[in-house]
């Protein structure tokens, strides 16, 4: 398999997929986002794929992150790949590089070891960063927070790590993780020393033109045995008060964000805590766009937007600096994006839940899930949603 690929699946028979080519740009500390608008201006008109680290907050904002970091994972990472494939079906449309035989052959065989299933001899054990009292004690000290008016709402989110796992074990884990999740924002990005295998529901923002679009999900439900608990679970969810309230929240935060950089009077709540059904779980995810003010460039967008929402809480500056001094690891890509950008200019982002992220180097396997805590938030029960969230997801590394 080739050293860098980035296969990003909509789990309805469509992608885009990038093979080939050494332009990776890894990038960790000082001037961040200056060196990613060079990057995309160097090489517009090419499709370039990214991920983007949940510590680029400290580029945007006077903030830091000194907890434990077990990936070692870059701020951000830019790629242009040799060649880009388009996936409709059957067909696959190269958009990007020589289109020939030799190309679309290597897509097919690249696909094809991703879809390869595996079964693990060995069941991996992952385990988490902080125990049940811990975590308990930690909502507990957030929810005194919300209490005294310093947030509304706030992230908190757990790291589950396996070690001494080698490269062979996570082989086949793609087709696992992606066959629990079936989400439109899946995704598998492999370069240098690591792998990232994605099963994102949520995406961050998309681009089209002078359009700018974000989906944040806040609010979880298990799917239920049968039609009739699935439904009752999909309804109790629609009118929980407590979620639709932790939903709400985040998109008056994602309206102030996009007025930032939206023309006069174009932010609009386009859908409010619709509720979409996935495999594993239902959840509500709203969706707010805007028109966005002419010839801004990439960063100046993140710069206003980013990190979303939906990962951080409200008031969004002062949420970050609780999950810092609250969570235990360092969030590294979780909480972040993948995605790419178009020759064009036109992009479109993921966040990173529901993923897991492996360190060859490290030999560590990382796996992070977390809940919006409110006033009305009962720490057992979001230990438990972080547990339904979880679970399966960690089972699809043994297969």
């Amino acid at each position: 398999m080739n050293k860098n690929i980035c296969y990003l699946n909509s789990n309805d028979s469509t992608g885009l997929l990038g093979f080939g080519g050494s332009e990776l740009l890894r990038l960790q500390g000082y001037n961040t986002m200056g060196n990613i608008q060079s990057f995309i201006d160097e090489n517009s008109n090419r499709y370039i794929f990214l991920c983007l680290s949940y510590d680029l907050k400290n580029q945007i904002e006077n903030l830091s992150s000194s907890n434990l970091d077990s990936l070692e994972f870059p701020n951000a990472v830019l790629w242009v790949p040799k060649c880009v494939v388009k996936i409709d079906g059957e067909l696959l449309e190269i958009v990007q590089g020589v289109d020939n035989k030799d190309n679309i052959r290597e897509a097919k065989s690249i696909l094809a070891t991703l879809f390869t299933s595996k079964q693990n001899q060995k069941k991996v054990i992952f385990h988490p960063g902080i125990d049940r009292e811990e975590y308990l004690n930690s909502v507990k000290k957030l929810k005194k927070h919300i209490q005294r008016g310093d947030i509304y709402e706030v992230n908190f989110c757990q790291e589950y790590i396996a070690k001494n796992i080698d490269k062979q074990v996570v082989k086949g884990s793609y087709l696992n993780i992606n066959n629990i999740t079936k989400a439109p924002f899946s995704s598998y990005f492999k370069f240098d020393e690591y792998e990232v295998f994605c099963g994102s529901p949520e995406r961050f923002m998309r681009r089209k033109g002078q359009k700018l679009l974000t989906q944040p999900i806040k609010g979880t439900s298990k799917r239920g045995f049968d039609t009739t608990e699935d439904t009752l679970l999909k309804t109790n969810l629609e009118n929980d008060p407590k979620e639709r309230s932790e939903n709400i929240m985040i998109v008056d935060l994602m309206r102030n964000d996009l007025s930032k950089i939206a023309q006069k009077g174009s932010v609009k709540v386009e859908e409010l805590c619709k509720i979409y059904s996935f495999k594993t779980v239902h959840q509500m995810i709203s969706t707010v766009s805007c028109m966005l003010k002419p010839k801004l460039k990439f960063t100046d967008i993140l710069n206003a937007t980013f990190p979303m929402g939906s990962m951080t809480g409200a008031p969004k500056i002062r949420a970050m600096q609780l999950i810092e001094e609250h969570e235990s690891f360092k969030r590294g890509l979780y909480s972040g994006s993948i995605g790419y950008i178009g020759p064009n200019g036109d992009f479109d982002l993921n966040v990173i839940i529901r993923t897991i992220i492996y360190n060859q180097n490290l030999k560590t396997l990382s796996c992070a899930v977390g809940s919006a805590i409110t006033i009305n938030s009962d720490p057992l029960k979001e230990y438990e949603e972080c547990g339904i969230k979880i679970q399966k997801l960690l089972d699809g590394i043994t297969g």
